[in-house]
């Protein structure tokens, strides 16, 4: 389970998140959206306390993650290319991944196989490192790295940017298939609002810091956000 509790980021006089309480149960499938600017990114920065609130704290199974390292080994995280290692060849980077997480190479080799499809004969054994693959592919990279480790928490920001048609299908049908096989919680935030309501059961709208929305997912729930955001046309 993850807590958040009074937490609030300011820069200055200006707050860019406010979240009073918010709980994402275990093996949930949950949706941040909002337009830019509107704290998601923060919120998730602050989830994985890469940033320090102003107030409040987030918890993890319990812990309190600016308090303890414990939350770590049930928690991965894929939010842009600054996770990766540009000068590693693809194979390297998931073998140093399984390394951190307790998988030596075999496994993690079993363990790329499940993602054949996925990858389309474009990252592994194509000899390019991972600063020379195109931006769609290292998202590919990114996101199975998130993977890697049998982690319970999964936090993906954008996981749908820069990805062709047929990899976006295949990567939601992969996300579903995380959250109902495997019963991992995976934290998703998009601003793709068809994406997000396909792959999960319940939404979260941020706007200017504040949560205005918070939803489970059901076959009105994209005409309901989208006329919401329409209200800024």
């Amino acid at each position: 389970m993850i807590e958040l509790i009074n937490l609030t980021k300011k820069y200055g006089e200006n707050t860019v998140l406010n979240i009073p309480e918010l709980i994402i149960p275990k093996g949930q499938s949950f949706g941040l959206v909002g337009n830019n600017g509107a704290g998601k990114t923060t919120m998730f920065n602050l989830i994985l306390d890469l940033i320090r609130p102003t107030t409040g704290y987030v918890m993890i199974n319990g812990v309190r993650v600016d308090k303890s390292e414990d939350w770590k080994y049930s928690t991965s995280a894929y939010l842009d290319e600054s996770f990766l290692i540009g000068y590693l060849f693809p194979e390297e980077y998931f073998y140093m991944l399984g390394d951190l997480r307790g998988w030596n190479n075999k496994k993690v080799e079993e363990y790329l196989k499940d993602f054949t499809e996925l990858f389309n004969d474009e990252i592994l054994g194509v000899k390019k490192y991972i600063r020379d693959l195109s931006k769609g592919n290292q998202k590919k990279v990114g996101v199975v790295g998130a993977l890697i480790g049998n982690p319970e928490f999964i936090l993906l920001d954008e996981p749908f940017a820069n990805l062709d048609p047929t990899t976006q299908i295949r990567l939601k049908k992969l996300l579903r298939k995380i959250v109902q096989d495997e019963q991992k919680t995976v934290l998703i935030s998009s601003h793709n609002l068809n994406h997000v309501t396909e792959v999960t059961e319940r939404i979260v709208v941020l706007d200017k810091g504040d949560m205005v929305m918070d939803i489970e997912t059901n076959e009105k729930t994209l005409k309901e956000l989208e006329a919401f955001f329409a209200i800024d046309e």
